[in-house]
């Protein structure tokens, strides 16, 4: 028997801030989800990006890290680190610190979904063509069987957004609405 697992990728306030316009009626969303899985009795994973200070773990040949860490953001701490308080985990709730893009690298994800027995993951966050992408390549290799809620994914780019969501993600996991996936938990229970 499948046992599922959303996760959820950096909703953080610093990444849900430059998404200004959609912020409201994307954590709506994520909401909503987020109510559904727990009905269904689905596990939540959150997963978030932070630093040590002084971002001992970033490389400077590390080209989108390095920038992080020149303007000294997202150390462990510091508010805008914290998942968004709309969407908030509860004490149940797993939440999983990351330090590379993939939910994986460097993490005890795998150790944790091996301890819950979990085989299907769910991938909603931020951003598609980081978080997202690098997560869903990585689980797919691992020979999890992933779906892609595609609007609870954003990206700053929407193109690229869409390409991935239509084109790329399709060929390693199914890709759904939140409306869809909602309505697939909805008519079955963990």
């Amino acid at each position: 028997m499948t046992k599922t697992a959303l996760v959820l990728l950096d909703l953080q306030k610093s990444f849900l801030d430059p998404f200004k316009d959609g912020k409201v009626s994307y954590l709506s969303r994520v909401s909503e989800a987020i109510k559904a899985a727990r009905t269904a009795g689905i596990n939540i994973i959150y997963i978030k990006t932070c630093f040590r200070p002084g971002h001992p773990e970033i490389s400077q040949r590390n080209f989108i890290a390095a920038k992080v860490a020149s303007f000294g953001g997202a150390v462990e701490g510091d508010l805008s680190v914290d998942i968004s308080p709309e969407i908030a985990p509860l004490e149940r709730d797993i939440v999983v610190t990351k330090r590379r893009v993939s939910a994986f690298s460097g993490t005890d994800l795998e150790c944790v979904l091996r301890g819950l027995n979990i085989d299907s993951l769910v991938l909603a966050g931020i951003a598609t063509s980081g978080a997202v992408l690098s997560t869903v390549r990585q689980a797919a290799d691992l020979d999890y069987s992933i779906t892609v809620v595609g609007d609870l994914c954003f990206d700053a780019d929407p193109e690229v957004h869409r390409v991935l969501v239509e084109k790329v993600f399709p060929r390693q996991a199914s890709v759904l609405s939140t409306e869809q996936w909602i309505k697939e938990v909805s008519n079955k229970k963990e």
